[in-house]
């Protein structure tokens, strides 16, 4: 929905705020503005805007104002049309409400004007429909439109002239023709809900006019119509038809019983300003049943106490007052009258049918007090304590995060298959326990609580693959669920839920890398993740307790092509690339890999705290080493190995360059292994730096590494 900044402050004069600032307050109270787009020259801007289906008042300039208004405790003027004095005539049309269409027509309002003109719009309407981009036809359509846009309640614009004998609310009767605005024709229903004449239908009810009944360039007298329609019955025309318009749109959702008359004087205002003339007073009729169920509902007891009893302590030392919750209601359209200590009976406004007991007024009273100004307090009428692991959760999912990964969600539930092929993880901490059957499943795919999150990750990246997403990194932190039982009954008695993550790749275009081929990028990249998740950890024995072996992986993972990290020697990951039968069997359009990662065991573990020291005012040391290596030696055995040195001025150490070559060199390779020295008292002396250069080199070639001259 596009909202015109100007026409908002048309409505608000005395609003001093920026467009940008009220942008954001609006968003922060519920009204979210997405976008906000300049229109130079003064002109304000474009704000794009999306209302939920509940808030049908705030689908128009006049009720965002309203809002506005309460957010900065202002005004905002009634709407009132300036009519001039209608002349008296001896018989005035003629309207009725068919019986079948009671409680479908709750108001029907209608003005008849005589020899208008009918021409191109001007003046405010022409020029806020040019900010909007909005299509202008005539004067008389434009009309009905700009009261749309400004005040939410659809009307429509007859040619009294081709009206024969009175207007009849009605329901279809099922055959009836109706050639539509757009130029299509209907063939309408029984329960439609229609607007007629003695003759012929003349518009489908609430949704769109009729083309015999139309404004043209020659109509000189008009019927203009604003009326109130039954939700269920516009919304189901609309479906059966597939017409899903403007004032559909609005009837669907609950339009304002009490708007219908405002609009009605609000149209005729705007095309008696190119000439023309009233014929009698507005026609108005009433169902006072629908009356009582709308504009009418009884009073709400709404309670200070219990106000400030559900929404807590406020970062405001005054809280929420009584006064303060009066002034929000009464702005935003509601009537209080006090008939207690500090209890209110509040008369609910036409134009908030959402509204409809105690906690919603209060749920009111929080948006528009900004639920950013609560303090972040745990409820006291329940034992609530945080989760033990919720810190850990928390440093996972943002270093996930900053590694280029995006967090997604399934299904907990899956299916047998995916049961027998993803539960033989050797990584899961419920070794011993089986999967949980659901007693009444939604489906056989949706039969048993998820043992693993492998299968809803793969329906994941299939989802990406197959809307031609070839570059896909996603990662889920869920609860998968076992369950164990007893030897005798060989029943579940016990579910127990486990934290486990899930991590997937597809790519079409893997890095390039001279230490492996392309298309093993991405299993080491896995590698590397999980590298720098346990290190995010306090591991006894640090990074050297992690290791990683190229057998034992499980089953739906390709052999060779896939490893398992230990930790302690005990499996805490399994990672590579998911075996081809299943890729083939999920038609997989490339190749995937995958990681699962049993957060059990990390989440035993304490975080890392993460320190700082002064920097050092004297000059650091640089020092490389160049060496040739085993295949099979990694580099936490080569970090290790320095960091045993204890070499207290050593401030870091990282391979700079590593460099394969296995045609000409197999079973070795490179490394430039680069050093930072540095002390926080004194500058190093080269005596110094000698004598832990060769600490170093001895060290690496106790390991099998030879230097390079």
């Amino acid at each position: 929905m596009k909202v015109l900044t100007r026409w908002l402050r048309h409505y608000l004069p005395a609003l001093t705020v920026t467009d940008r600032q009220l942008a954001d307050d609006l968003t922060l109270r519920g009204i979210a503005v997405e976008g906000i787009h300049p229109l130079g020259d003064g002109n304000g801007h474009i704000f794009e805007m999306d209302i939920t289906t509940n808030r049908v008042d705030a689908m128009n300039h006049y009720g965002i104002a309203r809002e506005a208004a309460t957010i900065y405790d202002l005004s905002v003027d009634p709407l009132r049309p300036k009519l001039p004095i209608g002349t008296l005539v001896d018989n005035p049309f003629c309207i009725r409400i068919a019986d079948d269409a009671k409680g479908l027509c709750g108001r029907f309002t209608a003005q008849v004007l005589h020899d208008v003109t009918i021409g191109a719009s001007s003046g405010q309407v022409a020029e806020f429909f040019a900010l909007l981009g909005q299509k202008q036809i005539s004067n008389a359509v434009d009309a009905s439109n700009f009261v749309l846009l400004g005040m939410g309640h659809p009307t429509h614009a007859f040619d009294l002239d081709k009206i024969e004998g009175s207007i009849i609310v009605r329901l279809a009767r099922r055959g009836e023709k109706l050639r539509l605005l757009d130029g299509s024709e209907r063939t309408l229903e029984a329960d439609d809900l229609v607007i007629a004449d003695e003759e012929k239908v003349l518009s489908l009810a609430g949704v769109m006019g009729g083309w015999d009944s139309m404004i043209t360039s020659e109509t000189k007298n008009i019927l203009v119509e604003a009326a109130w329609f039954d939700p269920a019955s516009i919304r189901r025309s609309s479906r059966r038809h597939l017409l899903h318009t403007d004032a559909s749109h609005r009837f669907e959702r609950g339009a304002d019983f009490n708007a219908a008359p405002i609009a009605n004087g609000l149209v005729c205002q705007l095309i008696l300003e190119s000439g023309g003339s009233i014929e009698g007073e507005m026609i108005d009729l009433v169902d006072p049943e629908v009356a009582k169920r709308t504009a009418s509902r009884p009073a709400i007891e709404l309670s200070v106490a219990q106000v400030q009893r559900h929404l807590g302590t406020t970062l405001d030392p005054h809280g929420l007052t009584g006064d303060l919750i009066l002034r929000y209601l009464t702005s935003l359209g509601c009537d209080l009258l006090l008939h207690g200590i500090d209890i209110y009976a509040v008369k609910l406004p036409s134009w908030r049918l959402d509204l409809d007991r105690e906690i919603d007024l209060i749920e009111e009273v929080a948006r528009v007090y900004g639920y950013n100004r609560f303090a972040n307090t745990l409820p006291t009428a329940l034992p609530v304590t945080g989760s033990p692991f919720a810190a850990a959760e928390r440093a996972v999912r943002q270093r996930l995060l900053d590694l280029g990964f995006s967090e997604a969600v399934s299904t907990t539930f899956a299916g047998q298959h995916d049961a027998d092929i993803f539960y033989s993880s050797p990584t899961s901490s419920a070794a011993g326990k089986r999967p949980v059957q659901m007693e009444n499943p939604l489906s056989e795919e949706a039969s048993l609580l998820r043992p693993s999150l492998v299968p809803g990750m793969l329906t994941m990246l299939a989802n990406s693959l197959n809307r031609d997403v070839r570059e896909v990194r996603l990662f889920e932190q869920g609860e998968i669920f076992t369950g164990s039982s007893t030897p005798d009954s060989g029943f579940i008695t016990d579910v127990h839920e486990l934290p486990q993550l899930s991590i997937g790749i597809t790519t079409a275009t893997p890095p390039e890398s001279r230490l492996y081929p392309p298309a093993d990028a991405p299993i080491f990249e896995l590698k590397g993740v999980i590298e720098s998740l346990t290190s995010l950890f306090a591991i006894p024995g640090g990074q050297a307790a992690l290791t990683f072996a190229t057998s034992g992986a499980p089953a739906w993972l390709e052999p060779g092509r896939s490893a398992l990290a230990l930790l302690d020697n005990q499996p805490l990951a399994s990672f590579g690339e998911l075996v081809a039968s299943e890729r083939e069997m999920r038609k997989l359009r490339q190749p995937v890999y995958l990681a699962q990662l049993d957060l059990t065991r990390l989440y035993e573990l304490p975080l890392r705290r993460v320190t700082s020291r002064e920097l050092s005012r004297y000059q650091a040391v640089e020092r490389d080493f160049s060496f040739v290596l085993p295949d099979h030696l990694q580099w936490h055995t080569i970090a290790a190995a320095v960091d045993a040195l204890a070499i207290g001025e050593l401030q870091s150490r990282r391979p700079a360059e590593i460099w394969r070559d296995p045609k000409r060199y197999p079973g070795v390779y490179s490394l430039l292994l680069r050093t930072q020295f540095q002390s926080h008292d004194r500058t190093l002396r080269d005596e110094e730096m000698s004598t832990w250069s060769k600490r170093i080199i001895d060290a690496i070639t106790a390991l099998g590494g030879t230097l390079r001259s």
